[in-house]
């Protein structure tokens, strides 16, 4: 059966025009974005095989949409390169919707302020990312950036890379961030090290390092403040 056979109240366009978004199921919203299918499988078919290719154990996530690469899901029949680029730009812009609007100069006063910022998206990261974030003296966020990405388990930081972006504003204060791809926010001996070097290295240019953040799978762990070790993300 076809989209157009179906009745009109369980088609995805008309549903969701007639009942609203929430209406809609999950393999419908895709089907809205890949908008036609194949001679064999209509839109809403095409959508079904991708959710099944989540392998998660919560099968009612969606964030292993964000992972799918153009080759996965260009393998589906029905799913041509333009539709596959069509599905990774949305997973984007939910990404960067969920960015607060305005951070910059957001007051950071505690470890859970800046994580509310970057939970989601270096949670579901598959490689380490090291995020800098560069304050103000009142701990105002002036900038955040990506200072290195690593593979599976390793990100390599460097104290210059790390301090150039600081000196080049001139923030006085910073915090480093990076995730655990593992999910397990329990910093390792070379988190715990880095931060030692930095802080040292920080001292020297008059920067103050604020905090080291490592971010795991719905927590994250405060090494400055490491006796707390790990802490529920508060999404407050």
């Amino acid at each position: 059966m076809t989209i157009k056979e179906l009745p009109q109240t369980e088609r995805p366009y008309e549903k969701l025009e007639l009942y609203g978004e929430k209406s809609l199921s999950n393999a419908e919203l895709l089907a809205i974005i890949i908008k036609t299918g194949t001679k064999e499988n209509t839109s809403v078919d095409i959508a079904r095989k991708i959710l099944n290719l989540n392998e998660m154990y919560d099968k009612t996530s969606l964030s292993f949409l964000r992972d799918l690469s153009i080759e996965e899901l260009t393998k589906i029949k029905g799913m041509g390169k333009v539709k596959a680029l069509q599905l990774k730009a949305t997973c984007e812009l939910a990404n960067r919707m969920n960015l607060p609007p305005n951070y910059r100069k957001t007051q950071i006063k505690e470890p859970n302020d800046i994580v509310k910022i970057l939970m989601n998206e270096m949670q579901y990261e598959k490689r380490e990312i090291a995020k800098i974030v560069l304050l103000d003296n009142k701990c105002n966020i002036l900038k955040i950036k990506d200072i290195a990405i690593g593979g599976n388990n390793f990100v390599s930081i460097g104290m210059k890379e790390i301090l150039s972006e600081a000196v080049k504003i001139n923030a006085p204060k910073i915090i480093l961030v990076h995730n655990h791809p593992s999910g397990n926010s329990s910093p390792s001996e070379k988190d715990c090290e880095v931060t030692k070097k930095l802080e040292l290295a920080s001292k020297i240019l008059g920067i103050e390092l604020i905090d080291h953040i490592v971010i795991g799978n719905s927590e994250f762990t405060s090494i400055k403040t490491i006796e707390k070790s790990k802490t529920k993300f508060k999404n407050k």
